[in-house]
């Protein structure tokens, strides 16, 4: 998208249909339309008065402005308008991962698309430890997916720099702020905050955890409380993938943990919260899995080097992208058959549910701005 011009207008026209929340809940996402090229795009709208974390929405303006990779999703346009501030970004007609599990795939993804997606969010990670940054945040919501089939890591609000003076560090010990809701997916040695610390092998924890999510649908540790969950973590005791068969509500005879070559260390009280929530019925409208899910050797392996308790054991962002997981990726030209029954986000049939301030209110946008920007 091209940067815009006009630095002293937004023009007033009807956002398309709301898409989401983002940045905590604390931001409201809308589609648009930026009329000179036809293209939507995704408008980020935050109440600067009612938002509690403002250091926290800074840096992440900053850094989408710093970063610049084809897999992380980072803003076009930033500018602030009477008491909000509105940040442009290309629109993810797919959304995330978690919505597509939530929508279209709640019994799990397939490998391919499984593959497809981590193969992406892998890459924007080996960028940024590169740049010498742990995101600390990766999860299936943050993992976004165009309609083209483009996709994008976000989440850059829990991002942290291992520099300090000048110099890189191994490890650091800051917190993620708003951690409680990432515990299923943080390390455990970020968990543990010791004299250790953490490091850029956090992130390929996390990974591991997204792969499982992306299997079955559902998220490791979710339906402990946090202290049980964290004591599993701390003792070693981590998810394996289940090669799961479809079964009745009520059945679990289906139900076997795989045997590969590592072993998998599968806590029984993770198991038993995997096939107790298994177990439940979803909603009728929603697709079923059609066969049994025997997962291949490769993922089982790229799933245990990610969730190896000593983060010295993980393998490197850089290291797993040459993963023999990753040999049956598609590529953007064949990735629709991998979405069905998915459907993208249509801008063209969404009626108009509201509409950005209007002329009254000045609109401040940022020196860099070069063209000028419409909505409808």
């Amino acid at each position: 998208l091209p940067p815009p011009s006009d630095t002293g207008t937004i023009l007033a026209h009807p956002f398309l249909c709301a898409t989401g929340r983002g940045f905590n809940n604390l931001s409201q996402v809308n589609m648009a339309r930026h009329i000179p090229t036809g293209q939507p795009v995704a408008v980020k709208q935050t109440n600067l008065d009612e938002c509690t974390e403002e250091e926290l929405l800074q840096l992440l303006v900053l850094l989408s402005r710093r970063f610049r990779h084809p897999n992380l999703l980072t803003s076009r346009l930033v500018f602030g308008s009477c008491c909000k501030l509105w940040v442009l970004t290309p629109l993810m007609a797919y959304g995330s991962a978690d919505a597509l599990l939530r929508t279209y795939f709640p019994d799990g993804m397939s490998e391919s698309l499984i593959a497809y997606l981590l193969y992406g969010a892998l890459k924007a990670l080996e960028y940024l430890h590169r740049m010498g940054y742990v995101h600390r945040g990766v999860k299936a919501s943050h993992i976004l997916l165009s309609g083209e089939g483009h996709v994008y890591l976000s989440g850059l609000h829990s991002v942290y720099s291992l520099m300090r003076e000048g110099k890189r560090m191994r490890t650091v010990f800051d917190m993620p702020h708003h951690s409680p809701a990432l515990l299923p997916w943080l390390s455990p040695e970020l968990l543990r905050q010791d004299l250790h610390g953490y490091g850029v092998k956090s992130d390929i924890y996390s990974l591991g955890i997204v792969a499982c999510e992306l299997v079955s649908g559902r998220v490791p540790f979710q339906d402990m409380p946090p202290t049980q969950m964290l004591l599993q973590k701390l003792r070693g005791s981590h998810c394996c993938l289940l090669d799961v068969a479809p079964f009745p509500l009520g059945e679990l005879g289906g139900l076997k943990v795989s045997r590969s070559g590592v072993d998998s260390g599968i806590g029984e009280s993770v198991a038993t919260g995997s096939m107790t929530h298994s177990a439940a019925a979803p909603p009728a409208d929603r697709p079923q899995s059609p066969a049994p899910k025997n997962h291949s050797v490769t993922l089982h392996n790229l799933v245990e080097l990610c969730l190896q308790q000593q983060p010295e054991r993980r393998p490197s962002a850089s290291t797993l992208l040459t993963h023999a997981f990753f040999k049956q990726k598609h590529t953007r030209d064949t990735f629709l058959s991998l979405m069905y029954p998915a459907v993208p986000l249509s801008s063209r049939e969404d009626p108009p549910i509201s509409c950005p301030p209007t002329l009254s209110c000045h609109a401040t946008v940022s020196a860099y701005a070069e063209a000028a920007w419409d909505f409808s």
